[in-house]
This record gives structure tokens, sequence and C-alpha cells, in this order.
């Protein structure tokens, strides 16, 4: 049976707690590019909207955590992804559980997306 989840907490549950800690780091970071930011779960994971447009999810997994900007902004940090040899493919990123997370990069990367969302409405 798929699981349906209310909200982050509940998706957070499925997950040890040092995985979690992990999560919000991410969702602190993404919180603090624009306190309008509003959360909710998309596609069974974790999500964010800025100005009512999906900004980013991202998900847990056995090795990694999947974080998915959307194609353009995957395509905008692809050498940064092939510098740090981070796994990606057309529209997700993968941050391996073993390493810490990239804190700058998950931030430029908001603010990336934020930024095509703020010209795609203009």
């Amino acid at each position: 049976m798929k699981n349906i989840f209310k909200n982050i907490e509940e998706y957070y549950l499925l997950f040890p707690e040092d995985i979690q800690e992990k999560f919000e780091i991410i969702r602190k970071i993404i919180h603090l590019q624009d306190p309008e930011i509003e959360e909710y779960i998309g596609y069974q994971m974790p999500a964010f909207r800025y100005k009512k447009k999906p900004l980013i999810y991202f998900a847990g997994y056995k090795k990694h955590i999947g974080f998915y900007p959307g194609a353009e902004g995957i395509k905008e940090f692809q050498n940064d992804f092939n510098e740090r040899k981070y796994k990606f493919s057309k529209g997700a990123v993968q941050f391996p559980l073993t390493e810490n997370l990239p804190l700058d990069l998950i931030e430029k990367i908001t603010q990336f997306r934020m930024m095509e969302i703020d010209q795609k409405k203009s």
C-alpha cells in the first residue's frame, strides 16, 4: 500500500533521525530564501511553492537524498554537480547520505528557481 502523507513531518517519520536532520537542513535553507515559500506534499514527497508555483521537491532513498529543482535547475548547475561528482539526471540530483549536504549549492539552486519563476510571471 502506498503511503499518503498529510505533511512533511509525516514523511520524515519514515527515516532515521540522522536523515531527518538532513531533511530539516534542506527545509530551512529553502525557507530562508523567502518567508512566503509554502510547504506541501507533492508526488508523495516534501515540496515547496513560490508564488503559487512548484519550486523544489526532495525525497529520501537508501543511499541518497533526491533533490528535484526541475530541468532548468539541473541544467544550470550541472558543472557544479560534475565537479562534486554528484549523480544527476534531467530533473534531479542525488546528494549521497554519506556526505555533508552542499548547503551553498542548495541555496543557489533555490534562488535560481525563484528567479526563474519571477521571470516567467513578468
